[in-house]
Order: structure tokens, then sequence, then C-alpha cells
């Protein structure tokens, strides 16, 4: 018997999402492709929720339905009036109750055959986390190692260039994986919409081919890596970049070229390191800071702490590291990045399933 409500199985057959939740919420989270038309904005919600809790559930019903009613004909004049009769629109909102359900009853008066998604969102954030518990396992990734500094992300992007398929984690996570690996002015995504921005990525992949993946850790910035994804990658063939320390230098003196205007920013993120380098050796860095040394820091971040670090955490979480191919090289520059991207894909391990 066919359900009377939407479920996210039948989001597809859907001209368009509304999302009605407060623009807060929305910017948390949402379902790929919707837009946003609060029935309540951020400060109304919580107008009429302090009603609900300090004076009655009846006096904040009056006021939210006022603001409700306000809010559904705003919306309706400035985007929907161009809609035809036979739009179906898709209406959510936290649960699929009050909210989603006064713009779907006002719609479906109307003409337009609206639908209010069974559950709402918590439904849809019930759907991402089961798929990313087993998506993952239908899928062959072959990692890209090596040092920091060794242009990973890009020669993985590179790769993907060529054809290949690739899954770029630190580009959905906004984060370049390491402690000064934040964007300046570019924030990170909250766990839930970078959880949602993986499942539309693997979505759109080819379980029948193998997948090109950065070697990463657990978190990414301030974000997770779900436990079935990192496990899964973690069983996958390596191939390592060995980059001169030179080489790796100059990439990121290019990399990271938006600090060199930033001193105060790379001082504080230096600070994370605190509990891992001495006192004396944050002065150092901090001095090269002030006298604008960024080769030396450079080379001295990555031979005292990144190289020091990376060798511990790579030995320890990817199982078939020992046995990766390797490529060497003392050239980083796009050039460079392209070739190695090249022969990576064209080796021998590569083209094994």
């Amino acid at each position: 018997m066919k359900r009377s409500q939407p479920t996210v199985a039948d989001i597809g057959a859907y001209d368009e999402i509304i999302d009605v939740r407060s623009p807060a919420e929305f910017a948390e989270d949402h379902i790929p492709g919707a837009i946003n038309c609060p029935v309540l904005d951020d400060a109304q919600r919580a107008e009429v929720g302090t009603l609900y809790k300090q004076v009655s559930p009846f006096e904040a019903k009056k006021i939210g339905a006022a603001l409700v009613s306000e809010n559904i004909a705003r919306h309706l004049k400035e985007r929907f009036l161009d809609r035809p009769k036979g739009w179906k629109p898709l209406i959510y909102c936290w649960r699929g109750g009050d909210r989603s359900g006064s713009m779907t009853t006002i719609f479906r008066a109307i003409g337009w055959q609206a639908g209010q998604l069974e559950g709402g969102y918590k439904a849809w954030r019930g759907h991402v986390i089961s798929q990313l518990e087993t998506l993952p396992c239908q899928f062959r990734f072959k990692v890209i190692c090596g040092a920091t500094g060794s242009a990973k992300t890009r020669i993985l992007q590179a790769i993907g260039i060529q054809g290949e398929q690739i899954l770029d984690l630190e580009t959905l996570a906004s984060h370049k994986g390491s402690v000064l690996g934040v964007l300046p002015g570019q924030p990170q995504p909250s766990q839930k919409a970078f959880e949602t921005a993986l499942l539309v990525a693997l979505s759109g992949l080819d379980p029948s081919r193998p997948v090109f993946v950065e070697a990463e850790s657990r978190k990414i910035g301030n974000l997770h890596v779900p436990e079935a994804l990192i496990a899964r990658i973690r069983e996958g063939k390596c191939f390592t970049v060995e980059a001169t320390t030179a080489a790796r230098v100059a990439f990121l003196l290019e990399d990271y070229d938006y600090f060199l205007t930033l001193p105060d920013f790379v001082i504080s993120r230096l600070d994370a390191l605190r509990t891992l380098q001495s006192r004396e050796t944050l002065n150092r860095w901090q001095q090269l800071v002030h006298a604008n040394d960024w080769p030396t820091l450079v080379r001295e971040l990555l031979e005292q702490h990144y190289d020091p670090l990376y060798q511990r955490s790579q030995d320890h979480n990817f199982s078939r590291l020992p046995d990766a191919a390797a490529f060497s090289t003392d050239d980083l520059s796009p050039s460079g990045v392209t070739r190695l991207a090249a022969a990576i894909v064209q080796s021998r391990i590569a083209q094994i399933a």
C-alpha cells in the first residue's frame, strides 16, 4: 500500500524542494538542491519557543500561526506566483510537523501537487547516516600518500582531470588537513553538511571503477571522516609520492602564499603546537615569521614536526603502505604535478583491480 506522504526515496519525483526551517537550521545542513523559505525566521522561532515554555502552548500557537501565515504569503508573492498548475514541490521542516504542514496545506488548496516529506529533515539525516555506514564498502580506493607538502591534493585533482574517479575530502571539508590547513575567510561546513556532501560525492561514483583518494587522518580540521569510509580507505592500495625537501618547501610557499600577508594568523596557528613542541622551538618559529623568513620556517616545520608525525601515523594507519609503489620527484610545479598524476594512473599497480 502506497504511503500517504512521500519519503526520502521519493525526493527525485518532485520539481522543487522547499526547506521551511529557519535560516540557521538550513545553514547547518539541508537536503541537496533545497531552497530555504522559512515560515519562521531565527528570531521568530526563538520568540515562539519562549512563549511556549514561559507562557503557554496556546499563546505560542496563536503568535506562531500569525507569523507563519505572513511568511507563507510573502514567499508566495515573491517566489512562487509564476509556478504552473502542474508544479510538484516537496516541502519539509525538522520532523514533518506543523511548519511544513502549514505550507503544504496552502499550496494544495491553491491546486499544486505539494508533498510533505515524511519525517522531515530528521528522516533525511537518518538516511545520510545509514548510507555512510554501508556505501563506502562498495568502492575500491587507491590512496595517494606522501609527507606534508608533497602536493597530494593537487596530484589527486590532476588524476581527476585525466578522467579517473576521485574523492577530494579536503575540498569537501574546506581545509588542507594540517594545523596550518585553515583557509582564511573560508569556514568549514558543519559536520552534518560535510556528511551530506560526502554522500552526494559517493553517490556520483561508479563502484565498478576504482576511486583515487588522498591519505587522511580521521579528522580534517574540525570535521570527522565517517568511520566506515576511513576504514575502507585505509584498506586501499597505496601510492607514495617521494618529493625532495626543497621541492616540498617550494610547493608549500606557493600553495600557502596567502599566509605571507597574515603573520599574526600564522603565529596563532603555531600556538596550537604548544603541547607538541618546546617553548624554545615555538619562539624561534615566531621569530622567523616576524622576520619573514618563510623558507626557513617551512623547512623546520617539515623536518621537526610534520615529517615525524607523518611517519608515525602512516605506518600505523595504512596496512598496505609497505607495498606501495613509490614515485620520486624534485618538481612539484603544475607541470610536475601533471606528470606525477599521469605516472600514477599509468603505473602497473594502478591498472590492477
